[in-house]
């Protein structure tokens, strides 16, 4: 009975070889062996006889299980079957190899078990051998897709990588650079070499290669029968796998392949647009990649190579409408820079010669400006080497004559572009360039050449406007400054200073003015007007007129202030010009002084500190704010004093305050108290501003009265000897001393000087020297001092003709070493 309850039918099955194990053993879906422990076949089935061809009398006693493995089965067999069975008793799925009677090789999968005796003895070996052939088929279109998969895996992330380093690629060699590299990680690529197309040259470029002796590594016309020109003008891809097909369809890479060993060649062009859309794409360059074997892209690869095509042909034009776009940035930043730098310098020379120096090497090799100004002209150059003199001298002249530029031909490599320099109509001369070949060419460098040149010519014909005003004004001030001065009258002496802005700034409105109202009273002023160049220097000659007009013997400095007012207000250039005007009566020793917005002046007398006179002031001339109303004041000038009058560029600066500057003046005009006249304001504005200033100064100073005692201190320099000597005659032309005893007291106390300076001082430049002189009625003393240190005795230094002219000049000379060395001379008076 059945587990159901019903009858068991499969007691009645009955099966055809149930009483024939023999059939079941030798007609299995496998193959059977037993073997000896040796490997010797002592029976086999016919299942394995059917698969190999083998005769069961060519096995069985006559071949080992090992001897019908292939060469690397039967190594297998011994490293690790046999091994394995010794130590295990049994081997399961081992891949080996059968060969059969025809010499064909039957994949199989192999179970063995080792029997033993009852001592454990190996005893036989049974073996089981299934036919592994579909099985083995199938793995390997396994191994084959996935070899595939991992390819196509690899293609993906090295083409990701490269479209990576595309995007990140803003210029166009960057560009090239990453699309060069890619064949080898790609597609196992030997050598790599990239050519862009210069439409505006009409030629192909070679850019990079990871082996330029590969190919023919120079540029060529777009119009050449080479495999590249070619390729770039179809926009399709080929794929040359042969010598062969190398001589049928490119002759020119036949020889290039065959020194560099490669067999297979594959040229790319890189477009703008997808491979479907030839017509409208744009063909920006050409990738060329080789093997060394014969090499067969299949259709996935060649898919990738079109893309990696479209993907550096799209990253090529996005570096291109960069690199134009930073290029043409980077022209208009040196066009603003040149023009900026340019009106930093207002004079013509130094203008030509900072745009010869911003030419090179931004822009050229080699630059030269040629103006024609003035009766030689005007040249400058930088760089080198220059171009050929006659050929140079043959462009310029057509660039001057036709008002346009001469660029060299395209084929010309090494030569220059001649640039006429325009401005208002006319060429005022030429920009001469010599540039690399890449420098030049294309219409943009044009474009941009031709703007240069515009714009360097209005800079310099600006220049030399201004350098034609700035010499009237020049002039026109010297004129109105250099007018004659009072002088001669004992009773007073002026002296004056005028200093340019020492940067090439245009002429100021400073200026200055002395004159005699009258035979008692003598008038001073110094004024500023506001503006440069010539306007300023007409309306300072227009003030100076007026104020000459205004001046007489009842005004008084505030109603000349209130008529310079009303002058101002039909003279709108003169308005908000500042005044310091004194008024001095020579015979009462008083002056009368008055400030319209100007700097108050300074006033030394013989005793006591500078003093600055702040009484008398009101706003600047035309004024509509601040205290317009017109005030003057009275001050005493004993005789010996000193009155300076000044401009503000004297002491005003943008980093220090007026306070500091008016200390500084105060200071250093109480210390030359007692230096001569001549030189005096000179010396004063060298040491306030020197030599390079920004602004004009101007500076009077003006002494009053005789004074009783002379004291001078100078400094151990020969020049100031001569400064000594105008102040010592005027001080004794005062004192009515008869011009013969002058003359030799001048004689011999310049002798004296000269010597304190020789000998005192010869290893001291710094040294000081005193001067001191009296005069009365009977006779002139004078005395000169210095604190050096004599080699030998004053007499034997002093032994020359300097000493025997001091005696013969003078009646009385005595020598005292006590504190330096004094010389005290003395000469009687002539009697009258």
């Amino acid at each position: 009975m059945s587990d159901s309850g019903g009858p068991d039918v499969t007691q009645e099955l009955r099966l055809p070889w149930d009483d024939d194990p023999e059939y079941l053993y030798e007609h299995a879906p496998c193959g059977y062996l037993t073997t000896l422990p040796d490997g010797t076949i002592v029976k086999v089935n016919q299942t394995f006889l059917s698969w190999t061809g083998f005769q069961r009398g060519d096995l069985v006693g006559h071949r080992r299980f090992r001897d019908l493995l292939s060469a690397g089965g039967q190594i297998y067999h011994e490293t690790h079957y046999a091994p394995l069975l010794r130590m295990q008793d049994e081997v399961h799925e081992l891949a080996l190899d059968v060969v059969c009677a025809d010499g064909r090789t039957l994949p199989t999968l192999v179970n063995s078990v080792l029997a033993r005796g009852p001592a454990q003895e190996p005893r036989a070996i049974r073996t089981m051998v299934f036919n592994a052939t579909e099985r083995r088929g199938y793995e390997k279109e396994l191994l084959y897709a996935r070899k595939r998969a991992e390819d196509s895996e690899r293609r993906v992330r090295v083409l990701q990588q490269i479209v990576a380093d595309l995007a990140a690629a803003p210029t166009e060699a960057e560009v090239a650079e990453a699309v060069v590299r890619a064949p080898e990680p790609a597609f196992g690529a030997a050598s790599s070499s990239i050519y862009l197309v210069d439409a505006e040259r009409d030629t192909i470029v070679a850019v990079a290669s990871t082996d330029p002796t590969t190919g023919n590594w120079d540029d060529m016309p777009r119009s050449s029968p080479r495999a590249v020109a070619r390729v770039a003008e179809r926009g399709d891809l080929h794929v040359v796998g042969s010598l062969t097909e190398a001589k049928e369809h490119f002759p020119d890479l036949v020889e290039s392949m065959r020194k560099s060993g490669r067999n297979t060649v594959v040229l790319l062009p890189l477009t703008t647009g997808p491979s479907d859309e030839n017509a409208t794409a744009e063909t920006l360059g050409v990738l060329a990649f080789s093997f060394t074997g014969e090499r067969s892209l299949s259709a996935a690869e060649l898919r990738v190579v079109r893309l990696l095509g479209q993907q550096a042909g799209q990253a090529l034009d996005r570096a291109r409408l960069y690199d134009d776009a930073r290029r043409r940035e980077e022209q208009a930043t040196f066009l603003a820079e040149t023009t900026r730098a340019l009106d930093e310098l207002p004079r013509l020379l130094p203008r030509a010669r900072r745009l010869v120096d911003r030419m090179v090497p931004e822009v050229a090799d080699w630059a030269s400006v040629r103006l024609s100004v003035g009766p030689t002209g005007l040249l400058e150059e930088a760089g080198g080497p220059p171009p050929d003199p006659d050929l140079l001298a043959e462009a310029m002249a057509r660039a001057t004559a036709a008002a346009a530029p001469v660029f060299p031909a395209d084929d010309d490599k090494v030569a220059f572009v001649v640039l006429p320099l325009t401005a208002r109509g006319r060429v005022l001369g030429t920009l001469s360039l010599r540039m690399v070949h890449d420098a030049r060419g294309p219409a943009a460098e044009r474009a941009f050449l031709t703007e240069l040149a515009d714009r360097s010519g209005l800079a310099l014909e600006n220049a030399r406007l201004y350098e034609q005003e700035r010499q009237i004004a020049r002039t026109l001030q010297r004129s109105l400054l250099a007018a004659d001065l009072p002088g001669g009258d004992a009773r007073f002496s002026v002296e004056t200073h005028y200093q340019a802005a020492g940067q090439d700034l245009e002429v100021g409105g400073d200026w200055y003015d002395a004159f005699l109202i009258h035979a008692d009273k003598l008038a001073v002023v110094v004024g500023d007007v506001v503006g440069r160049g010539i306007d300023a220097a007409t309306t300072m000659g227009q003030l100076r007129s007026a104020i000459r007009a205004l001046a007489d013997t009842e005004a008084g400095p505030a109603r000349l202030l209130e008529g310079l007012d009303r002058f101002v207000d039909r003279v709108e250039t003169a308005r908000m010009a500042t005044v310091a005007y004194v008024e001095v009566d020579l015979a009462a020793g008083e002056a009368v002084y008055a400030c319209a917005g100007h700097l108050p002046p300074l006033l030394q007398e013989p005793a006591g500190s500078p003093e600055f006179l702040l009484q008398g002031r009101s706003a600047a001339l035309g004024s509509r704010a601040g205290d317009t109303r017109r005030t003057e004041h009275r001050r005493r000038l004993p005789a010996g004093s000193r009155l300076l009058l000044y401009t503000d560029g004297l002491i005003e600066r943008r980093t220090r305050p007026i306070d500091k500057g008016f200390e500084i003046l105060a200071r250093e005009f109480a210390r030359r108290r007692d230096a001569p006249l001549p030189g005096l304001t000179a010396g004063l504005a060298d040491m306030m501003v020197g030599r390079d200033h920004p602004d004009d100064v101007c500076l009077l100073c003006l002494t009053l009265g005789t004074e009783e005692r002379i004291e001078r201190t100078i400094s151990a320099d020969r020049m100031q000897i001569a400064l000594l000597r105008a102040d010592l005659r005027g001080w004794l032309a005062s004192h009515g001393v008869e011009p013969e005893t002058r003359d030799s007291v001048l004689l011999a106390c310049s002798e004296a000087v000269a010597n304190a300076i020789e000998h005192g001082y010869r290893d001291d430049p710094f040294g000081m020297i005193d001067v001191a002189a009296t005069v009365t009625a009977d006779a002139v003393e004078v005395r000169v001092t210095d604190h050096g240190t004599w080699r030998g005795a004053v007499t034997d230094v002093a032994r020359g003709r300097g000493l025997q002219l001091i005696r013969e000049s003078m009646d009385q000379v005595l020598f005292d070493r006590s504190d330096g060395t004094t010389v005290t001379m003395r000469r009687a008076r002539e009697a009258e």
